[in-house]
C-alpha cells in the first residue's frame, strides 16, 4: 500500500551548553598612552572569532575587548582612554554533538572590574557566561491518506501546524557620517563613545527582513585647541538595516533578532581638512525566522473490511503558535550621588543594559523578572576631576499574558531598552525613566501519532465468524462512530444508514443497531 505524505520543515534544538568562566589578567599600558592615575569608567564586550563543533563538545574562541576612561594627570585632571583585549578559548561539553553539526554561540559579561596596579599596569577581571546551542533543520514527513481510498476506511482529521519557511543568518552593516555643528570645536581625540539602540522594530516586507529605529550617539572628546579642553556631543542617527528575504511577511509569523557584532566610531577630516566628521560603522548579526500557520488533513487511523491492516506509528511533535505578544514595562527611579563624589555640571551620556534573569510560567502567562543597569557619564563641577560616573541597578517585573498556557508551552522571550532618559533635578539627584520592551513568542508542542507505514495480513475468518452479526449498543460519554465501526467490523456509513442518522455525533444514552460486514 502506498501512503501519500507531506513534509513539514522545522528547526529542532539538538543540544545546549552553558559555562561560566572568569577572565583574570594583567594588562600593560602601551607606551604611547599616558600614565594611569585613576580609572573613571570601564566597558567590555565579547568578540567571537571561531565556534567549532567537535565530538561531544563545542570550542569557543574569542576575546574580551575592554575600554577604559581614566585620569592621567594628578594635578591638572587630564583625561585619557585606552582599548585592550584579553583572548580566551573555552570548551563547552554537549552530549551527542558531532563535528558536522551547526552550532551558534553567545555570551554575556556578568561583571567586569578594572583596577590600577601601578601607573603602567591594569588588573582586568571579568565574569563571562558562554552559551552554545546546536540546531538542526528537519523535515517531518506526515501521512495524509492511503492511495486506494475505496479499499480502506480512513479517519482523516484536521491538524494545525507551524511550517518553518525561512531560517537564515546574515551580517548587516550600516555606515553613517555625523558632521559636528559649527558650535563645536574640532576633534583631537575621541575619549569615550556611547552608542545605544532606541525604539527598535523589526520588519518583513518587499523581499527584505531587518530592523529600524534610532542610534543614540554620545561622544566625549578633547578639542584641538590649546589646552585640549573636554567637549561632548550627542545626536541620533536613523537605523535601517536589512537583508534579502524570500518571504514578504503577508500572513506570516516572523522573529528577527539583531545582535551588535561591532560598533565603531572614528573621526575623519572634512573638505577643509578639519577633524569634524564622525564616521559610525555598525555590524549586526541577524537571526531571521519566518513561519506560516497551516491546517492539514492527516491520516489518524485506518482499517479494512477485507484484510487485517496494521499501522506502524511513530510519535511526532508538531508546533503551533499560541500567541505573539509585545509588552512594555515602565520604570521610574531617582538616582542620588554619594556625598564623596563630584557634583554634576552636565550629563554627557546615559547608557543602559537590560538583563533578563528569570522567566516563570504562571496560570495567566509568563512572569519576566530582570534588572536594568543605568550608568551616567558626566562633566563635574571640579576642574581637577572634570569627568565623573555613577552606576545603579534597578529591578523590574512584568507579566506577559499568554492565553491557554500549559506545561507544554515553549516560550522565546527577547527584551531590550526602548527608551532611557536621565534628567537632572539638581547637582546631586537625577530622575531616571526607562521603557523596557518584551517580545514574546509562545509555541505549543502537540504530540501526534503519525502512521509511518502499513502492513497487511489475511483476516482471521474463524474469529470473525464468532462475532455476533447484529449488536444493540447504548452510547456512552465520549463515544464516536469511528471507534464503534472499527471495533464491530463495519463502516460509519453502514451505521448511519441502518439507524437513519443525519450526523456522525452520538449523545450519551443513544441506542443504535450495528450490523457486522465482511469485505
Amino acid at each position: 500500500m502506498e501512503l501519500k505524505k507531506i513534509k513539514i520543515h522545522r528547526k529542532q534544538e539538538t543540544g545546549a551548553a552553558v559555562s561560566q568562566i572568569t577572565l583574570d589578567d594583567d594588562y600593560n599600558v602601551p607606551d604611547y598612552r599616558p600614565d594611569i592615575v585613576k580609572v573613571l569608567k570601564e566597558k567590555g564586550e565579547l568578540r567571537f572569532d571561531e565556534v567549532k563543533a567537535g565530538s561531544g563538545a563545542v570550542w569557543v574562541k574569542g576575546s574580551l575587548v575592554f575600554r577604559v576612561l581614566y585620569r592621567s594627570d594628578r594635578e591638572n585632571g587630564k583625561i585619557s582612554s585606552l582599548r585592550g583585549e584579553i583572548p580566551f578559548q573555552e570548551k563547552l561539553n554537549m552530549d551527542g554533538l558531532s563535528e558536522y553539526e551547526p552550532v551558534r554561540a553567545s555570551g554575556d559579561i556578568e561583571d567586569i572590574t578594572i583596577g590600577v596596579i601601578n601607573s603602567r599596569k591594569l588588573s582586568v577581571r571579568a565574569v563571562v557566561v558562554l552559551k552554545a546551542v546546536a540546531e538542526a533543520e528537519v523535515d517531518e514527513e506526515l501521512t495524509t491518506q492511503a492511495d486506494d481510498a475505496a479499499e480502506y476506511e480512513q479517519n482523516i482529521g484536521r491538524q494545525d501546524v507551524l511550517r518553518l519557511l525561512v531560517a537564515a543568518k546574515d551580517i548587516c552593516r550600516q555606515k553613517s557620517e555625523i558632521v559636528l555643528p559649527s558650535s563645536k570645536p574640532n576633534v583631537r581625540e575621541i575619549l569615550w563613545k556611547s552608542i545605544e539602540f532606541r525604539n527598535v522594530e523589526s520588519f518583513l516586507k518587499e523581499g527584505k527582513a531587518g530592523v529600524t529605529g534610532e542610534l543614540l550617539v554620545s561622544v566625549l572628546y578633547s578639542e584641538e585647541e590649546e589646552g585640549e579642553r573636554l567637549q561632548w556631543y550627542e545626536t541620533t542617527v536613523p537605523l535601517s538595516c536589512g537583508t534579502d528575504c524570500e518571504e514578504d511577511g503577508n500572513e506570516c509569523i516572523y522573529r528577527i533578532r539583531a545582535v551588535p557584532v561591532s560598533m565603531e566610531l572614528e573621526v575623519k577630516p572634512d573638505y577643509d581638512g578639519e577633524e569634524r566628521i564622525l564616521v559610525l560603522e555598525i555590524a549586526l548579526d541577524m537571526d531571521i525566522r519566518v513561519w506560516c500557520e497551516e491546517t492539514l488533513e492527516l491520516l489518524r487511523d485506518i482499517y479494512s473490511l477485507g484484510k487485517n491492516v496494521i499501522p506502524v506509528r511513530r510519535d511526532r511533535r508538531l508546533d503551533r503558535l499560541l500567541v505573539k505578544n509585545y509588552a512594555k514595562c515602565r520604570l521610574s527611579e531617582q538616582m542620588e550621588l554619594p556625598e564623596s563624589q563630584e557634583k554634576i555640571l552636565q550629563i554627557c551620556a546615559c547608557e543602559g543594559n537590560v538583563c533578563l534573569e528569570k522567566k516563570e510560567m504562571t496560570s495567566n502567562g509568563v512572569q519576566a523578572e530582570g534588572t536594568v543597569t543605568v550608568e551616567l557619564l558626566y562633566i563635574t563641577t571640579d576642574d581637577n576631576m572634570p569627568v565623573g560616573t555613577i552606576r545603579e541597578i534597578y529591578p523590574f517585573s512584568q507579566l506577559i499574558e499568554v492565553p491557554d498556557i500549559s506545561a507544554g508551552t515553549r516560550v522565546e522571550l527577547d527584551c531590550g531598552l526602548e527608551q532611557l532618559s536621565a534628567v537632572m533635578l539638581d547637582q546631586e539627584h537625577i530622575e531616571i525613566k526607562a521603557v523596557i520592551h518584551l517580545d514574546l513568542l509562545a509555541f505549543e508542542e502537540r504530540p501526534f501519532s503519525n502512521i509511518e507505514e502499513i502492513s497487511e495480513e489475511p483476516l482471521d475468518m474463524e474469529e470473525l465468524k464468532n462475532r455476533p452479526g447484529l449488536v444493540g449498543y447504548i452510547a456512552r460519554a465520549g463515544d464516536d462512530l469511528w471507534t464503534i465501526a472499527k471495533e464491530n467490523h463495519t463502516t460509519i456509513q453502514s451505521i448511519m444508514a441502518t439507524n437513519q442518522l443525519e450526523r456522525q455525533t452520538l449523545a450519551q444514552g443513544d441506542k443504535i443497531l450495528i450490523v457486522k460486514q465482511v469485505g
